[in-house]
């Protein structure tokens, strides 16, 4: 008796039912992978505006810290400045973008003591 033979009648293209599933279920995964690469570089992009726009307000240098976080922060990403005697708090908050993590808020913080000479200019 041959394989053939064994197969009942309904079996008929049950392979390809399965392999057109198994495609579909790798095309969702690699799907979320690369969202999920895009979020992390999105964060990380957040995180290193946060420092830079730290370091550059530290020096007294307000406007490039502001030109810095559009730069390098994901579009549409806000500054927010909080001074406390001689140190500063920085935050960069991207909004959502969507796709498959909707409610996702990237949001980064970096801390910096003022230099001398720096705590006279407005942040």
């Amino acid at each position: 008796m041959t394989a053939r033979s064994r197969a009942g009648p309904g079996d008929r293209g049950a392979v390809t039912v399965e392999a057109a599933i198994a495609l579909c279920a790798l095309a969702v995964v690699v799907g979320l992978v690369l969202a999920g690469f895009t979020a992390l570089a999105n964060q990380l992009r957040c995180t290193d505006a946060a420092r830079e726009a730290a370091r550059l307000l530290a020096r007294g240098e307000p406007q490039l810290a502001a030109q810095a976080v559009e730069q390098i922060a994901p579009p549409g990403a806000s500054l927010s400045v909080k001074t406390e005697g001689d140190s500063i708090t920085v935050e960069v908050r991207a909004a959502p973008a969507g796709g498959p993590f909707p409610g996702l808020h990237l949001t980064a913080n970096a801390f910096a003591v003022l230099e001398p000479g720096a705590a006279d200019a407005p942040p």
